[in-house]
C-alpha cells in the first residue's frame, strides 16, 4: 500500500522537505517512546502491515482520515477487498464529510463515523484562539457555529454514518440521547484518566477511545 511517492513533512526546525516512504521507513517511531529500549528495532509500517498486525490481535480499528477524500476511499477499498474481515472489524472515521461521504459512494458496506471537536476552526485543542485578528477569528467563528449545527442536523445524514465521534467535554446524558434517537452510537475521544475512564463506562454506558488502557496518560486536547 505505498510506493515512492514524496511525503512532505518537516524536518525539525518547521521548514518542508521532501522525504520518500523509503526513508521514512528507517525512521524510529519508538526513539522518543519511554519504552524504546523494549521496541528497539520498530518501522513505520506500511497501511497493509498496520492492518494485518490490528487483526492478529483482535482489534477494532479507527481510520482516521485526514484528508484527500478520493485517494482514502480508493486505498481503503483495495483494503476491504483484501480483508473482508475489516467490514466487522473497523470504522472509517473523519473531521471531514466529503471524506466520509465519498467513502459512502465507494463502499455503502463500511461502516463510518464524522468525528467532531466544537470551535475547532476557531480555536486550538486548549482553547486559544487560532487567529490573531478581530474579523478573521469572528469570521471562523461564524463558521464553526454553522459547521456544528450542519454536523448535528444535517451532514450526519447526508453522510449515512452509524457512529459520531464527539470530543470528551462535549459529551452529556442528554447528548447520548439526542443521537441514540437517531441511531447512532457516540464514541468519545480522548479519555485518559482512571476517573474518567469510569465515568464514560459506569455512568454515561458510552464507548471512548484511549491512549492506554493500563495507565493514566497526558491529557489529549
Amino acid at each position: 500500500m505505498h510506493d515512492s511517492t514524496v511525503d512532505r513533512t518537516t524536518d525539525g526546525t518547521g521548514r518542508l522537505c521532501d522525504l520518500t516512504f523509503e526513508q521514512i521507513r528507517k525512521l524510529n517511531p519508538a526513539a522518543n517512546h519511554r519504552l524504546r529500549n523494549d521496541f528497539p528495532d520498530e518501522k513505520i509500517p506500511t497501511l497493509r502491515e498496520a492492518v494485518t498486525e490490528c487483526l492478529n490481535h483482535n482489534l477494532t480499528i479507527f481510520f482516521d482520515i485526514k484528508g484527500h477524500a478520493n485517494l482514502a476511499a480508493d486505498a481503503l477499498k483495495k483494503l476491504y477487498m483484501e480483508f473482508p474481515q475489516l467490514y466487522n472489524t473497523s470504522i472509517v472515521c473523519s473531521f471531514l464529510p466529503e471524506v466520509i461521504y465519498k467513502m459512502r459512494q465507494t463502499d455503502q458496506n463500511v461502516v463510518t463515523a464524522l468525528t467532531h471537536r466544537p470551535w475547532s476552526l476557531s480555536h486550538m485543542g486548549d482553547g486559544k484562539p487560532r487567529y490573531d485578528t478581530f474579523w478573521k477569528h469572528s469570521m471562523f467563528v461564524m463558521l464553526d457555529i454553522l459547521l456544528d449545527w450542519s454536523m448535528h442536523n444535517i451532514l450526519w445524514y447526508l453522510c449515512g454514518i452509524s457512529a459520531f465521534l464527539m470530543q470528551k467535554d462535549f459529551i452529556s446524558p442528554y447528548y447520548l440521547k439526542k443521537w441514540s434517537a437517531k441511531g447512532i452510537q457516540v464514541v468519545t475521544w480522548t479519555v485518559n484518566t482512571f476517573d474518567e475512564k469510569h465515568y464514560y463506562e459506569s455512568y454515561l454506558g458510552c464507548s471512548y477511545i484511549t491512549d492506554s488502557m493500563l495507565e493514566d496518560c497526558a491529557p489529549h486536547i
